[in-house]
């Protein structure tokens, strides 16, 4: 069972990060087009902020979704997956069912695309057919976290901010260096140092708050996962999964010492074992920890979350916040260490071709 003290902790500390992170991210913009331009800089920046946003509002999910050749399953192809997805949807309050959709590539990948009222999920045909029906519930309900959150809409804002502290910080160095003339000549003007000293750190420091709001979101979701789901020990189990067909097991046998690891001010996602200890951490122990099959048939009892409603009106309805019924109480004569598919959903064509317009690896 899920400890309700260590969820509500996890909860609030992800929504003061989420705050603080992007407060910082917008100061940042702010004083990036202060130097840039003075108040015309900021008027300009909140200026094509806005157009930007709405731009963004405007992208829908299956423009996304034809960028990676995803296919919508139909409940003849794929019908754990669909009846995952619709049990999900209704636990987190969502007003429409998202989409599921499945990616022909070799790669054991998800993501969610498109708002809380028209949204979508897709996973790769590999996902589906190398986890088992338990690893894969924790992988969708970890997706379906971001949508309920609307993490989607809060990264591509920082992901605005991001940009356009970059470019402009590109574009002041520039300015100064074709004025370079007029500081050296002795007209009067000297050299801005505090503001080149901005502009030069601005876009490494905007990048690094993004990467952390990304990781935030991510701690976020897996907690959304867990008590979505019942089952924090199947999301840990995906993630393992994951994390081993990455191949780094086979890198550091073939050569050793030759990988660093990637510091963590640098990741867009935690640490694989930063990320599983949490989920641990959240199983209640006044009982003593049950083996994970008696874990999943133990019966849930009903109460009331001690989770605040962070904000009622757009977030997900999670009232009965880990105490739902594990998928797998529901379905107890189901063999979910099975693989969720047994046959090939969408399976990649052809060799792997590099298409640059489309910026990735397609098949």
């Amino acid at each position: 069972m899920i400890d309700l003290f260590a969820q509500r902790r996890n909860r609030m500390a992800n929504t003061m990060h989420t705050w603080l992170l992007g407060a910082a991210g917008l100061f940042l913009l702010a004083v990036t087009a202060w130097a840039f331009g003075g108040p015309t800089g900021m008027i300009c920046a909140l200026i094509f902020g806005a157009i930007s946003m709405a731009a963004i509002r405007r992208i829908t999910p299956q423009m996304v979704l034809s960028m990676y050749k995803a296919r919508p399953v139909s409940p003849e192809t794929f019908p754990a997956g669909l009846r995952i997805v619709s049990e999900l949807s209704r636990r987190a309050g969502l007003p429409s069912i998202p989409k599921l959709h499945i990616i022909p590539s070799q790669m054991m990948n998800a993501f969610a695309v498109g708002r809380r009222e028209d949204s979508a999920i897709a996973i790769t045909d590999a996902l589906a057919r190398n986890l088992s029906t338990r690893e894969l519930a924790g992988v969708l309900a970890h997706e379906m976290s971001h949508i309920a959150n609307e993490d989607v809409k809060v990264m591509a804002f920082a992901d605005m901010v991001a940009r356009f502290t970059s470019i402009m910080s590109t574009v002041g160095l520039f300015s100064l260096f074709f004025n370079i003339g007029g500081f050296v000549g002795g007209t009067g003007h000297h050299v801005p140092w505090l503001g080149v000293i901005v502009l030069l750190l601005a876009p490494t420091i905007g990048g690094l708050l993004q990467m952390a709001l990304s990781r935030t979101r991510e701690f976020d979701a897996d907690l959304g996962a867990a008590t979505l789901t019942g089952d924090p020990d199947g999301l840990a189990s995906a993630l393992t999964k994951l994390e081993q067909a990455q191949g780094r097991r086979w890198e550091s046998l073939l050569l050793p010492g030759g990988r660093i690891p990637d510091p963590s001010v640098l990741r867009t996602h935690p640490r694989t074992e930063d990320r599983i200890a949490r989920l641990m951490a959240l199983k209640s122990t006044g009982s003593g920890e049950a083996p994970l099959d008696a874990f999943a048939m133990s019966p849930r009892r009903k109460s009331h979350s001690l989770v605040p409603h962070i904000r009622p009106s757009s977030g997900p309805d999670f009232g009965g916040m880990g105490n739902f019924p594990a998928f797998f109480a529901m379905e107890p004569d189901s063999d979910h260490d099975r693989p969720a598919s047994d046959v090939p959903l969408n399976p990649p064509k052809g060799r792997p071709r590099i298409r640059v317009m489309r910026g990735g690896v397609y098949w």
